[in-house]
């Protein structure tokens, strides 16, 4: 039978491997945002450029107008698209973050009873009802923040599939 140093041990290893699981994510997601910022402003200055240069070259006061109202209009669409890919990213990340949480929890919560009950189990005239009640109340808290998580990502999911607009 593992020690209880060791259980105690084992559990704070699992522990760690979860949070620097969850920080590589973090770190995943703000790479791929902050690409996706350079891709559109790489593009956004190119098309600054290209707009300047047929400004130059415009007839009349009219045509420049033209122009400038179809600079102004693809740079909004542009900025509107990045927004919601990075409402996307954001929007898997909360979904693995509470995927990952949600089995972190209920692992750990198993692997913190069994610590327990060995500690328990262990104590001169040990009382199964001290036992009986922390497992009913993590039970318990393991079914409210599975509600809450299924909640929680049924919103984010929802509000990720609205539909978008059509371009013109």
């Amino acid at each position: 039978m593992v020690t209880k140093p060791e259980q105690f041990s084992e559990l704070h290893r699992k522990n760690m491997e979860a949070a620097l699981k969850l920080a590589q994510m973090s770190i995943e997601n703000s790479q791929r945002i902050m690409a996706l910022q350079v891709d559109v402003a790489k593009k956004l200055f190119q098309d600054s450029v290209a707009s300047a240069k047929a400004l130059t070259s415009a007839k009349d006061p009219q045509q420049a107008i033209a122009l400038r109202t179809q600079y102004a209009q693809d740079t909004a669409q542009q900025m509107m698209e990045t927004a919601r890919q990075i409402a996307e990213i954001g929007n898997a990340s909360r979904t693995e973050f509470s995927h990952m949480l949600t089995e972190q929890l209920a692992s750990g919560s198993k692997d913190l009873m069994a610590t327990f009950q060995s500690f328990f189990g262990s104590l001169p005239g040990s009382n199964n009802n001290v036992l009986e009640t922390m497992q009913q109340a993590m039970a318990t808290a393991n079914q409210a923040f599975e509600q809450i998580a299924n909640a929680s990502s049924a919103a984010f999911n929802s509000a990720g599939a609205a539909p978008a607009k059509k371009k013109k």
